[in-house]
């Protein structure tokens, strides 16, 4: 499927517009641009004199977005890098200090329906998970050459999987493991098949990506560069799918006094946008804002 013929549905889009409290002639920071849903909404409301820089570390969703956003001209930069290094970026275009920044973790249509890309078990695909193509390690590098012991600590830490060690005992068996389906497959051996509407291998595919891009450790150092960069009374909004997501945004913000929480409670989709949207009802979000 070509990017051409991906539908991007944004998350919680009023919701962050609100949050973020977009408005013409502001600066804004997309850190995680995907499809640039979310830059495309912000740019219509801060313009005219809005400006955005968004980041990615995928050079085929920056792509995707320059075409989206090309109406924009020159309020909308885009740069191919990661936002672990978001301070280091927004020096470098004169971002500094901003009104908002956001963080969306969640994976994009692109990288989901792209086969090539191995981040679905679902579609035939490589072995390989990577964000960006000049990263060395893949996911078929992790199944094949880490020993049990170590899948099964994986697994466990960046996937919950209560059953790591009967899949990491199968994925050494089976080597080597070189496509989606077959490591999709693995896991469904070693643990019995399909019980519920949780396909059994979403842990696993889960565990395998983030510690193929090193998703925890890049969100941490992100997140403590976000407050030194936003002015004072600018707010950053962070949506997570998952509790090891969640977790150290939620630790970040308790401990954090620049910044003060927004809302009393995480905020979540609609019951409408889920049923427009399905790969939304697990997201949540968390606003603060910089105090001092």
């Amino acid at each position: 499927m070509s990017p051409s013929q991906l539908t991007h549905i944004p998350v919680l889009l009023n919701e962050v517009l609100a949050g973020l409290q977009v408005r013409p002639g502001g600066r804004y920071v997309d850190a995680t641009l995907g499809a640039g849903g979310h830059a495309q909404a912000i740019l219509e409301i801060c313009s005219p004199g809005g400006r955005l820089l968004g980041l990615d570390a995928d050079p085929q969703a920056v792509a995707l977005a320059q075409g989206r956003l090309e109406k924009f001209g020159p309020a909308a930069t885009l740069v191919c890098r990661n936002f672990r290094e978001l301070a280091d970026v927004c020096q470098e275009h004169g971002f500094h200090p901003v009104d908002s920044i956001l963080f969306d973790l969640g994976l994009s249509s692109l990288q989901l329906e792209a086969e090539e890309r191995g981040f679905s078990f679902q579609r035939e695909g490589p072995l390989d998970m990577r964000f960006g193509p000049d990263q060395e390690l893949t996911a078929a590098d992790i199944v094949n050459t880490y020993s049990e012991l170590e899948l099964t600590r994986l697994l466990e830490t960046y996937g919950e999987e209560h059953q790591a060690r009967l899949i990491a005992r199968r994925f050494v068996r089976c080597r080597p493991l070189r496509t989606t389906l077959e490591l999709a497959e693995a896991v469904a051996q070693a643990t019995g098949g399909r019980h519920g509407r949780i396909h059994p291998a979403t842990r696993t595919f889960q565990a395998l990506r983030i510690a193929v891009n090193s998703e925890l450790e890049s969100l941490e150092l992100a997140l403590k560069q976000a407050p030194d960069l936003l002015r004072e009374g600018g707010r950053l909004a962070v949506i997570a799918y998952h509790s090891l997501e969640d977790r150290p945004v939620k630790q970040f913000l308790r401990r954090t006094h620049s910044l003060r929480p927004v809302n009393k409670k995480v905020l979540r989709p609609s019951r409408e946008e889920v049923m427009r949207n399905p790969r939304s009802r697990s997201a949540r979000m968390r606003v603060a804002e910089r105090v001092f």
